[in-house]
């Protein structure tokens, strides 16, 4: 699933290419992820300019000059692909396979060139929402705060941690509703950085460890930004390539594989219904209350 840092690669690379572009049509074959409905959103966004584009969570935010936004969220393997008028099918160079085979929407503008929305699993969706509302739109209301917002200090995160005592580290950061945009392959990159193991509780942190976790967040998250993100499977960036981070995952899907660090094997085990990865070296489960 693309996670913040792929988003936000979307959101750098989408403001360069479409700012200032008129919405001229749109197509949809999977009209069911096309909200509120397929010709209201028509209604929305068709001969309107994209003026600014940013991100909140895991979403992207695509607002026009008509007071109405385009609510996008990618989940678990869409992309959106950029094409210039005269662009030729983009294929994988390891594969052979046309990356823009499972397009199910497109936006065409003005100048003939189009954005689409690649995604093989199809369940990825787009609503259109009048922008004043995109902050009470309930898929957004029920985030926690950005994992890099400005806001979210150090101070703010061992509050957030004491709210949450009970719970699995590793649980927890991938609770949107705690703190936004961290996924699975992050989730294991940032504790891992931190030696800290993910099915430790909350209350067993120590202030210390906790600010270890909040650090590694912040720099494993900007890292994997300036890489243009994780190419796990299906990821892709507007031009359809791939993201350089998966060079430098230390345990994410590394089973049994030697540890960087201490040469310890790597492990995985099932926290929240998905996948953990950790070294038992590195990372030591403690279950002292502090």
């Amino acid at each position: 699933m693309p996670e913040l840092p792929e988003v936000q690669t979307i959101v750098n690379d989408l403001n360069k290419k479409i700012i200032g572009k008129t919405i001229i049509g749109f197509w949809s074959d999977w009209k069911k992820r096309v909200r509120p409905s397929l010709a209201k959103f028509k209604v929305a966004i068709l001969k309107a300019k994209i003026v600014k584009i940013n991100r909140i969570g895991k979403h992207i935010v695509l607002d026009l000059n008509n007071n109405y936004s385009v609510l996008i969220h990618l989940k678990m393997a869409g992309y959106l692909l950029y094409e210039k008028p005269l662009d030729t099918l983009t294929r994988d160079k390891h594969s052979g396979k046309t990356i823009r085979q499972y397009t199910h929407h497109i936006f065409y503008f003005t100048d003939k060139s189009k954005l689409k929305f690649s995604d093989t699993r199809k369940f990825g969706w787009l609503k259109a929402i009048k922008t004043k509302d995109i902050q009470n739109t309930p898929e957004i209301l029920q985030l926690g705060i950005g994992a890099l917002d400005s806001k979210l200090t150090f101070k703010k995160f061992n509050a957030l941690c004491d709210r949450k005592r009970k719970s699995k580290i590793g649980v927890a950061l991938l609770d949107q509703k705690w703190i936004a945009g961290i996924g699975n392959i992050y989730r294991s990159e940032i504790l891992f950085d931190a030696k800290i193991h993910p099915a430790r509780t909350l209350d067993n942190l120590t202030k210390t460890e906790r600010r270890k976790i909040y650090k590694s967040m912040r720099q494993i998250l900007n890292k994997a930004i300036k890489m243009r993100g994780t190419s796990d499977v299906d990821y892709r960036d507007t031009a359809g390539q791939k993201g350089g981070y998966q060079k430098l995952l230390k345990v994410y899907r590394k089973t049994d594989q030697s540890c960087s660090y201490c040469k310890g094997k790597i492990k995985r085990i099932k926290l929240g219904q998905r996948s953990a990865f950790f070294c038992p070296k590195c990372q030591k489960l403690k279950t002292t209350t502090n």
